[in-house]
Formats: structure tokens, sequence, C-alpha cells
């Protein structure tokens, strides 16, 4: 535990860096070339790469340390007062090289009503000299007029096999035994996010073995323990499980889990069945009082599959 994998196997250049897309790897490496970069808002899931690719493009562009502010949308970004305290402050100092940037973490938490409109005139006054990397989850809690100010890259997660393998990599290198009945449980448990992988990875793995989660006393995703009991049809505790440790606002989240996880549910056929019954609970998650009574009731119809 000394040095953390995420940060240890985080790709530090373009070239180990996987786009799911060849046509963004090219526009990226021609604005490398030609030594400047648009405003950029980058979307996708959590733990796709979105905050790795911007921090690779300050490295391939060579912007100077002092140069750069790292800013976390959810925290200080809320704020109105850190818009005209710091940001302000950092976009009015001449930069030590070409330009300056602001990466923008989790900008989709920035205040709607106050800071996202501020930033408009911020991008546009000091276009010369600085340039935003914004990165979301939610593109559409970005507002249009910054939308429209910034070139949209929409980052797809990796493939399941892509994802295991890379996991798998990391095991290897690390020199950690496993099976692949233990990793398929983590994977599957935390996909697509490979950052929340890699940390339940290392975390478990205990004196140079990957430990099931059978063995552990308390794993502290409950998503690896739903796999653990879907794997072995125990769908009404793994419904307990969920209900009981899901935070309201991750409900929804459930749902897409279930989704990306559909293998789990047998055939093709079932498969294509649980794939209604997700559908209907999404769709009623919106209309419902009670959204976990409503997950409650689609992993009893899951179960019944």
């Amino acid at each position: 535990m000394q040095e953390l994998w995420v940060e240890k196997w985080r790709p530090k250049s373009l070239s180990g860096y996987v786009f799911k897309d060849e046509s963004q790897k090219e526009q990226i490496n021609a604005w490398i070339k030609e030594g400047s970069i648009p405003h950029l808002l980058l979307s996708g899931s959590a733990g796709v790469g979105k905050t790795t690719l911007a921090k690779i493009l300050v490295n391939e562009l060579g912007i100077f340390d002092t140069d750069v502010l790292f800013a976390n949308g959810s925290k200080e970004g809320r704020k109105i007062e850190w818009l005209t305290d710091k940001l302000v402050g950092f976009c009015q100092t001449m930069p030590f090289g070409d330009f300056k940037i602001v990466i923008l973490d989790e900008a989709d938490f920035l205040n709607p009503q106050s800071v996202q409109p501020a930033m408009r005139n911020l991008m546009e006054e000091y276009s010369f000299s600085v340039r935003f990397i914004l990165t979301c989850n939610y593109p559409n809690k970005i507002i249009p007029a910054l939308h429209s100010r910034c070139h949209h890259i929409h980052i797809e997660k990796t493939d399941l096999t892509e994802f295991t393998a890379r996991a798998a990599t990391v095991l290897v290198e690390e020199k950690i035994e496993f099976d692949l009945d233990t990793l398929d449980t983590y994977v599957k448990g935390t996909y697509p996010d490979l950052r929340k992988c890699l940390n339940n990875l290392q975390t478990n793995s205990l004196g140079g073995t990957l430990k099931s989660p059978e063995e552990l006393e308390n794993t502290a995703d409950y998503k690896i323990e739903m796999v653990e009991l879907f794997k072995k049809g125990k769908i009404s505790e793994a419904r307990k499980l969920v209900c009981g440790q899901v935070r309201p606002e991750e409900v929804e989240e459930v749902y897409r889990w279930l989704y990306d996880n559909i293998t789990l549910f047998g055939s093709e056929e079932q498969q294509e069945m649980a794939i209604l019954v997700i559908r209907e609970g999404l769709v009623n998650h919106a209309l419902v009082a009670d959204p976990e009574i409503n997950l409650a009731a689609t992993m009893i119809k899951l179960g019944a599959l």
C-alpha cells in the first residue's frame, strides 16, 4: 500500500491511453502537434478516464505546473466566491508558458445559477491565455452557454473484456495471485469504473493473494457482495443487501449497474426479460414516492426470472 495502484498505473502519455473512438485519438494528436487545445468538455461514466485524459493533455502540451489550476466542482466550485476570489485571479496573471489550463473536475456540480453563467465571460475574456477543461458525468447539467464554448468529447466505457484484461494485467504486474472467478466478481461489482475496481483489488490483495468477498469480514462495496449472491442465485438476499445499503442518490445508478451486468441473469432470453424489468423499474423511479420500494419490487421481479 506504499503507492496507490490507481495512480501508479494511470497512463502518463497519449500512447498509453485506450481510446474507444479512433477519431477522438486523431483529433487530440492533432491538437498536441499544434501545441494548443480549445476549451474542452469531457463527459462519461465515473472511472472511464476523463481526468486522466485531462492530465495527459497537460503533460503532452508541456504546460508548467504553475500554469495549471485543478479544482473540484462538487466542492469549491459550488460557490461564486471561489470563482471571483481564486479563479479570476488565476486567469488574470500571465502564464509562464504559452497558456494556462484550468481543469474543473465534476463540473456538473458547478452552481448553474451563479458559477456556470459567470464562467461564460471568463472563457471569452481570457481565451488568449487560458484554456478550460471541464469533466463531468452528466453533460445535461452543464448549461447550453458553456456547451457552445467547449468542444465536447464523450468518453465511452471500455468493453467488459478489455476492462477485465486491464485489471488482470495490474494484478500480474503486482505479482498478486488470483483466480479468474474471484476477479470476475470484482470486475462485475465495479464495471465500468476502473478506478474503483483497482482500489478494491489493491485493498483486498492481502499477503500477495486476491481474497474473495467470502473470505473478508466486511466488503467495502456492497455491489461486489451482490455479484456473489447473484452467482449463487440468492436474489432475495441480494435485494435485502442493496435496499439496506444503497443511498437515495445512488438508486438510479443501481439500475444502470444491473443493466451493465445483464449477463448475471442467465440465458439470452432471460437477459432480454431482465432488461425489460430494469427498464420498467427505471421509468417508475421518476414517478414513485419511495424509490427504495420501487427498487425492491424490481429486484423481486428479477428474482422471479
